[in-house]
């Protein structure tokens, strides 16, 4: 089906579409950074909404890339039969997902903050310990030390990385809180704890993406999502005229 083109700004486009298109319609759209909300706000009205990654639609951009192109190409998209499409996430999908990709940037600005204070002291002549633990309880002795060369304008400087790392840790332990606290109130999350090898952060990743299952209709499309894929162990056809084919 298809429509004169217009440009629709972006707070009218739902009620245009809702105009020229029956409820129960398939509405494709690619995977991006507002489609699970106005895939919600679809589904709500009564649309069948599939998502799909950029990386599937791009093969099948035929020219310079514009609205008009890009629809064409997830239409062409939603067509092939082995297309995979992404699961609408729901607001709670997306609130826990928030927290981990928040934590995650945290663990990393710790980690740089980490190896800055241990570049920094070590031109003075000193050597860091191993592991972030040891250093959080160096930098007081450092600091403290009158005796180790440390001049009265850097142990400025360094009380204030010191300080930088623990609002850092208070971060992280704040969101480790929050996340321990929803995998309590998640049933999913509770029956992923269940696992050998499953810890509160693993199950509400896993739940965070899971949702209630029923996107997947199997184990191995969810494995696929996640980018977990089994390792290829086939032959080719040459292996067995070259010898390489293992007997």
């Amino acid at each position: 089906m298809t429509f004169p083109l217009a440009k629709i700004v972006r707070n009218k486009w739902l009620a245009a579409l809702c105009e020229r298109v029956p409820p129960g319609a398939e509405i494709g759209m690619e995977a991006c950074a507002s489609s699970h909300h106005w895939g919600r706000e679809l589904q709500k009205r009564g649309y069948h909404v599939k998502l799909i990654a950029a990386q599937f639609v791009k093969p099948y951009v035929k020219s310079n890339k514009n609205d008009q192109v890009d629809a064409e190409a997830i239409c062409e998209a939603m067509g092939r039969p082995g297309m995979r499409f992404v699961a609408v996430k729901s607001v709670e999908q997306q609130d826990i997902q928030a927290a981990h990709r928040i934590r995650e940037e945290l663990v990393g600005q710790r980690t740089a903050k980490a190896n800055q204070i241990r570049g920094l002291v070590g031109e003075y002549g000193i050597v860091a310990p191993v592991g972030i633990q040891k250093l959080r309880c160096a930098l007081p002795r450092w600091l403290e030390d009158a005796e180790n060369g440390l001049t009265d304008a850097f142990r400025t400087l360094l009380a204030g990385l010191a300080e930088d790392l623990r609002c850092l840790d208070n971060r992280i332990t704040g969101l480790d809180e929050r996340i321990a606290q929803s995998v309590k109130a998640d049933p999913v999350a509770q029956r992923l704890l269940e696992l050998r090898g499953i810890g509160p952060l693993t199950a509400s990743a896993l739940a965070g993406a899971l949702g209630d299952g029923s996107a997947f209709s199997k184990g191995r499309e969810f494995a696929a999502s996640l980018g977990l894929t089994p390792r290829q162990h086939s032959c080719c056809l040459s292996d067995y005229f070259t010898g390489d084919f293992p007997i």
